[in-house]
Order: C-alpha cells, then sequence, then structure tokens
C-alpha cells in the first residue's frame, strides 16, 4: 500500500509540467490585475446633482426670498456623496446640503438659520437627550403640574391660567425640536408679556390672590415631590446628556484646579496637533492643547461668569476630567446637585412664609414643571443663578445674606444683576441707610470671593481684560436666531427689530432702577413678583434666548402665583393715641 501511494506520487510529478503546458496559451500569462485605488467616479454629474437640490421642496421655498442675481452654487463630490452650498450677497451661505450619487435623493437640506446653527437644526435629543423629549414623558410632567397645583374647583380661575401660561412654552419648544426656528421663536414671547404683566399687577396690588384652596393633602404632595425628585435623578443618569454648557463648567473647573484662570485656557482647535477621530463633517476637535494633553475643543466655552466654573469645583475633583467630551459624569454631579438644593431651598423659602403647605407646593412645583428637568437632563448651569437667588429670598432678612446671593446669581450669567438694586431696597427703598451698607457690603465680599481665580494669573488687571473681552463684550456682540431681534442678518424679507429692541432694553434698565424706590415698602410677595418681572423682561429682549433660561424666573413666579394671599391686617394703635382725648373735644366746654 505504502509503495503504491509512493508510486503515485511520482507519477504526478512528472505529469504536473506537462499538463500545465497544455492547459496554458501560447503567450505570457498576465499577473491578475491589483484593485485599483481610485475612488469610483459619481453616477450623477454635478448639473443634475444641483439641480436635484435647488427643486427640493424645503430649499426652494427659502430660496424663493433671494433674487437669483448674485447667487453662488459650490457642488462637490466625495465618497458617494454630493455637498451642495449656496451664497448670496450679504446674507452669506443661505443654504447646503447632500445628496446621495447612488439614489439622487437629498439626504440633508440646511436653511436660514439652519446652515451656522447645527442647534437649530432640531436634532433629535439635541438638548436633554431622547428621554425627556419623548412625547409621553414631556406630556407626563406637565399633567402632573396641572393635577398638582391646579384649581380644580374653578376650573376658569386666573390661578389655572397662569399655571397653563407656565406651561405654554412647550408650544414653542416643539416647533424648536422640529427645526422651525421661524416658528418657535415667536411662540416664546406671549407668555413671556402675559407672566411679565401678571407679576407686575402683583406687585402693583400686592397680591395676586390667585393660592386656591387646597385640594391635595399636604403628605401627599411631598411625598409626589420626593418620588418624583427621585425619578428625575434617574433621568438625568440614565437618559441625558451634556451640551456645551455642562462642559465649559468642566473644564472651567479643571483650569482652577490647574492654578489658571479660565478665560483665554479653554481648549481650542487652531492649528494643534490632531490627536481624535474626525467628525461626520470632517473636523477633527480633539487636538493636543499647549499643556500637552489631548483635549476635545470649546473655544467659546469661557464666556460666563466665575462662580459658573467654580460651582463645578466639587464635582471635578470627585470625578475628575478624562479630557474629552465624553459622558462627563462631573457634570451630571453638579447638575443634580444644583437641582436638589433649588428643590431644598424653595421647600425652606416655601416654610418660612407659608407653612407646611407652601413648602409641599412649591417643592412640588419645581419637580413637577417640565423645564427644570429640561435643565437637568441637558446638564447646564442654568440651575444655579435661580439657586442662589432662592437662598438669597429664604435669609431676605439679612441684608448681607441678599447681597451676597445676588452677587452670587449675577457673575454666573450676568442676567441677575438686574436684581441688585431690588434686593437692596427690601423693605424700605428709602430708609434704613445701615442696611444698605450692610447690602453692598455682603455684595462686594462675594463679588471678590468670586473673582480670586483671576489672582491665579500672573498679571491679574490682563486677566480682568481678558474676563471682559470674552465674556461681557463677546455676549454684547454676539448674534443668534434665537430671537426675533436678529433676523435681519438672513436679508430673507424678515423683520428688522433692532430699534424697538434697544428701547426695550432702555425700559428694562429704567424699569431695574425705578423698583428700587416703587413700591417705597415691598412684601416678600412684591419681591418675589418684581423679581420675576425683571428676568422675565431680561429674557424678552434677549438675542440669544433659550428654553434653558426658564428657570430663572420660574421659582418666583411660582411664589406669587401659588402663596396664599396675606390677611389684611389692621395698624396696631399706638397706646399713646388711644389715651389722648379726641381732637375735637379739645377744648370745649
Amino acid at each position: 500500500m505504502g509503495r503504491a501511494f509512493a508510486l503515485a506520487v511520482a507519477v504526478l510529478a512528472l505529469a504536473a509540467p506537462a499538463l500545465a503546458a497544455a492547459g496554458t496559451p501560447h503567450h505570457r500569462a498576465r499577473a491578475p490585475l491589483a484593485p485599483s485605488l481610485r475612488p469610483p467616479e459619481p453616477r450623477l454629474g454635478k448639473a443634475v446633482v444641483t439641480r436635484i437640490f435647488l427643486q427640493n421642496r424645503k430649499v426652494a421655498s427659502w430660496l424663493r426670498r433671494y433674487p437669483h442675481k448674485g447667487r453662488t452654487i459650490e457642488t462637490t463630490y466625495k465618497a458617494g456623496s454630493w455637498t451642495v452650498k449656496v451664497w448670496w450677497g450679504a446674507a452669506g451661505e443661505i443654504a447646503t446640503g447632500r445628496v446621495d450619487d447612488h439614489s439622487g435623493a437629498v439626504t440633508e437640506a440646511w436653511t436660514g438659520p439652519q446652515v451656522a446653527w447645527k442647534m437649530a437644526r432640531g436634532s433629535p435629543g439635541a438638548f436633554g437627550g431622547r428621554e425627556i423629549n419623548r412625547t409621553v414623558v414631556w406630556l407626563g410632567f406637565c399633567a402632573l403640574f396641572l393635577l398638582g397645583l391646579a384649581d380644580l374647583r374653578r376650573p376658569l380661575s386666573m390661578r389655572n391660567l397662569d399655571l397653563l401660561a407656565l406651561l405654554s412654552f412647550s408650544v414653542s419648544l416643539w416647533y424648536f425640536n422640529r427645526g422651525d426656528i421661524l416658528t418657535s421663536a415667536p411662540l416664546a414671547y406671549p407668555p413671556l408679556v402675559y407672566l411679565l404683566g401678571r407679576m407686575v399687577w402683583s406687585a402693583w396690588r400686592g397680591r395676586l390672590g390667585t393660592a386656591a384652596r387646597p385640594v391635595w393633602p399636604v403628605w401627599l404632595l411631598a411625598a409626589v415631590a420626593v418620588f418624583t425628585a427621585g425619578f428625575r435623578i434617574g433621568l438625568n443618569v440614565r437618559s441625558s446628556n451634556v451640551i456645551d454648557v455642562g462642559f465649559s463648567g468642566v473644564v472651567g473647573a479643571d483650569r482652577i484646579a490647574h492654578g489658571q484662570a479660565p478665560y483665554g485656557h479653554f481648549p481650542v482647535e487652531d492649528r494643534l496637533k490632531p490627536c481624535g477621530p474626525a467628525d461626520a463633517d470632517g473636523e477633527i476637535r480633539e487636538r493636543v492643547q499647549t499643556n500637552g494633553r489631548c483635549e476635545s475643543a470649546n473655544p467659546q466655552g469661557d464666556t460666563y461668569g466665575p462662580v459658573a466654573y467654580e460651582a463645578y469645583l466639587p464635582g471635578y475633583l470627585i470625578l475628575g476630567w478624562s479630557g474629552k467630551w465624553d459622558d462627563l459624569p462631573a457634570a451630571h454631579f453638579a447638575s443634580i446637585g444644583f437641582d436638589l438644593l433649588c428643590l431644598l431651598g424653595l421647600a425652606l423659602v416655601g416654610l418660612r412664609f407659608g407653612g407646611t403647605r407652601l413648602a409641599a407646593t412649591l417643592a412640588f412645583a419645581w419637580v413637577a414643571y417640565p423645564f427644570t428637568q429640561y435643565v437637568s437632563s441637558s446638564n447646564t448651569n442654568d440651575a444655579l443663578p435661580p439657586l442662589f437667588l432662592i437662598w438669597g429670598f429664604w435669609l431676605v432678612t439679612s441684608p448681607f445674606g441678599r447681597g451676597a446671593a445676588a452677587a452670587l446669581a449675577g457673575w454666573t450669567k450676568f442676567a441677575p444683576l438686574l436684581v441688585a438694586p431690588l434686593w437692596a431696597s427690601y423693605p424700605d427703598g428709602l430708609s434704613r441707610p445701615r442696611a444698605k451698607s450692610i447690602f453692598v457690603a455682603g455684595f462686594a465680599v462675594a463679588t471678590l470671593a468670586a473673582f480670586s481665580i483671576l489672582l491665579l494669573e500672573p498679571h491679574p488687571l490682563g486677566a480682568v481684560h481678558e474676563f471682559w473681552n470674552r465674556t461681557v463684550s463677546w455676549q454684547v456682540r454676539r448674534d443668534s436666531p434665537f430671537s426675533i431681534w436678529d433676523w435681519r442678518q438672513y436679508h430673507a424679507g424678515l423683520p428688522d427689530l433692532h430699534v424697538l429692541q434697544w428701547v426695550l432694553e432702555g425700559a428694562l434698565v429704567l424699569g431695574a432702577v425705578a423698583v428700587y424706590f416703587f413700591p417705597r415698602r415691598k412684601s416678600p410677595l412684591q419681591l418675589a413678583a418684581l423679581t420675576a418681572a425683571l428676568l422675565l423682561g431680561f429674557e424678552l429682549v434677549l438675542t440669544h434666548w433659550s428654553y434653558l433660561y426658564l428657570p430663572w424666573f420660574f421659582p418666583f413666579a411660582a411664589f406669587a402665583v401659588l402663596a396664599p394671599a396675606p390677611a389684611p391686617q389692621q395698624a396696631p394703635v399706638p397706646e399713646a393715641l388711644e389715651q389722648r382725648p379726641r381732637p375735637e373735644l379739645v377744648g370745649v366746654e
């Protein structure tokens, strides 16, 4: 058997050359061609792609706002997809998008504000993650808010109208989440104007008189508030995202912890060495910074007050930062902490000014209001201004505490600086000069503490200049489509309202000064209502407005609407006057 196998192998070995020759052509065989390294040629032509994009319904509707003359179009191809960009005159780039080369379908179409602002494109879950933006979750919060706070015995009461106004921003948000900025922005103004009017009316009268008779027992409101607070924490941990605002807080805390002021030291792209992958648009955000570390760029993140970064230090020191725009656990930690501190502060405010029922009611209002959760799920710093103001309101009889709280809130996002004159005037704007001096001292001490991080720089005066340029100066000059005030930049036939905006800004400043004097004597309810009114006024004239700003005024509007009206009290008659004879009897015999 073994010999036969060996013989067969030998025969095959001898026959192999002959068999190969018999099956081979007489010319020399060519080696197989290597696959081409060139990308495949596009199936569609540039002219065809351009026509497909310009005929897209959304694109064509927007381009009708501009004349054909002066229009410039750029169409480029890469990796199976075409990119089309359209420019026109002073408006700059007015449309951009992508066309699939294989199917000829328009896969992306962005017009107007959506061209430069990705946050205007209505990306699902871009703010707050997908869970809070689910219709069933959002409407669940709205229903809980109304069911717990509405006057169910009087459906047509003003109290219910006020609560509906607070929730009506949801209609504007619905359009915003679909990328329809030209509809969403105008819809935010009717509730802002209505609430401003209600707060001014409340301050004028000294009361709103909307507090309803109790519907739910205190223990039930408190239990639901605690349960909802736990649900909100779970929502933040499991299904939320960190937008650039929260990312900025962590980066600023990192810079402070490493002995730098945040201003002028945030990670940038520039021409630094890339150290990460490119995104869908080919942009590489992760770069090796001057500190030698690979970090995600956030060049405009140092635009807030110093407290907006100092408040993130506890979370940063506990959980650190990887240098990347990842899950950012320190931002989640800070956001949950801010939220719970607002909840606790409102409970203490309610307990001080209305007892256990108002404490449970205000705490419930905070956790049930969907926009406070919107802030938490976006992990921003927008719960910080109301946090300091809430605790300052709790310390309302302490001029030093009020002053320090106003300063800390103002050196977070600047808007609360408007309330400083108002808070200094409590309870009487034309008396108690010593109390006014103590308020100023508290404001000054908190300001110096907040800005002490500028001393980390070798040249503190230069650091002050850098702070001004990166914050106030930049904020004043910034453009934004998220209000009705700056739409003229698109040259698309939209109204130019800049003059009206300037007039209203002047009226707001005059109002902030006037409320120091009028009303001269202020009750806690009037102080709350006027605080809400000033913050509402600020948001009305703000160029870059966001739904994230609604919690700034919400606690004080809620106090004005939900606090029981003070019972009228008869002024006490001094004992000396009681013993004096009636004037008409003096000298009569």
